[in-house]
């Protein structure tokens, strides 16, 4: 107690935390109104920026202003810049440009739901309109998803394309489950020329998956597997098996139900690739794998950002022997490469 009467105390943290969501607003409105690549292509002045941008110039100085404050630009001489993670990443010039992923990250009704997250906390069910949250049957969420969000996912599915490492001169086949945009199988099918890339997710989602491969080149050797992972029938003979940030939707009964689906489809010698967040034992680090687990609480009913050790005993009770983990180089994420 004697603590909290520190004179030094200051509750700063208490106020920035409930006005956090001003810099969600400020960087979907900047990504909107495009100004890191108005930035980028010299326009770099608030009066400059307002003509170019189509907004009011009193508008656009306070954004960018605030942008200045939290990091995304810098400002000398009334002019602006970008910041080096601005200019890599949300100027859309840049081949690493991740701005498509406001339009999912930030929905209306995702964030809507977090502003209810005690009533969550208590019913243990997403303060959303069908309370299954984001794993509800046929969610249009994920076509959004879809859309948004495969860009950004291209390095990381090289790097499991590279760690993978397929034997072009083999005839590969390769499961993608919950696909959305298609982009980790895709990138193993044109590392391996030979390989048929098996693609499922809700027949809305496999579009934008086939759309993708059609724009890799790899349409030919692209099947659609449309339904529920845990209805669909996924045939076998599997070499990889690939679950991308999937199995953090449900709980760990719900997982192992999967896993052994998974298994029974995999050839003799095949692998099961998992790429998710995944926490320390402690929960609490590394901060960004972590903190998904917030992100499961607002979403989910039962799911979760689980530990290794958690992963490592639902993959040996659905029959698995070996579990390997390996952090990315690029990303937050990890991989786990299960064995039969």
């Amino acid at each position: 107690m004697a603590s909290q009467s520190s004179p030094n105390l200051n509750p700063s943290i208490v106020h920035q935390t409930l006005n956090g969501y001003q810099q969600t607003a400020a960087l979907r409105a900047a990504i909107e109104l495009d100004i890191f690549t108005a930035i980028g292509r010299g326009f770099d002045t608030a009066e400059t920026l307002a003509t170019h941008c189509k907004a009011t110039e009193r508008g656009i100085r306070i954004l960018c202003d605030y942008l200045t404050i939290i990091g995304f630009l810098t400002k000398k001489d009334h002019r602006y810049s970008l910041a080096p993670e601005s200019a890599a990443f949300l100027d859309r010039r840049s081949p690493k440009y991740q701005g498509s992923t406001a339009a999912f990250l930030t929905l209306p009704e995702t964030v809507d739901a977090f502003m209810h997250l005690a009533q969550t906390i208590r019913t243990g069910r997403p303060a959303m309109k069908d309370g299954e949250g984001s794993v509800a049957d046929e969610n249009p969420i994920w076509v959004e998803f879809a859309r948004s969000m495969g860009s950004t996912m291209r390095p990381i599915a090289e790097e499991i394309a590279h760690v993978l490492n397929l034997d072009a001169g083999k005839k590969w086949k390769v499961l993608d489950i919950a696909g959305g945009h298609g982009i980790f199988g895709i990138a193993l099918g044109k590392h391996n020329p030979k390989a048929e890339i098996f693609a499922q997710d809700w027949a809305p989602v496999l579009e934008v998956a086939a759309e993708n491969a059609r724009a890799a080149g790899i349409e030919s050797r692209f099947h659609r597997l449309p339904g529920s992972a845990f209805e669909v029938d996924f045939g076998s003979g599997y070499d990889v098996i690939l679950i991308t940030s999937f199995l953090h939707h449900f709980d760990p009964p719900t997982n192992e139900s999967l896993l052994r689906k998974i298994r029974a489809a995999l050839a003799p010698g095949g692998i099961a690739v998992t790429l998710d967040f995944i926490p320390n034992d402690d929960r609490v680090s590394p901060p960004r794998a972590a903190a998904f687990s917030m992100m499961m609480l607002g979403m989910t009913p039962g799911g979760d950002a689980y530990t290794f050790s958690e992963y490592d005993r639902m993959f040996r009770n659905a029959g698995f022997s070996s579990n390997e983990l390996r952090p990315m180089q690029i990303s937050d994420h990890s991989l786990i490469i299960s064995r039969v």
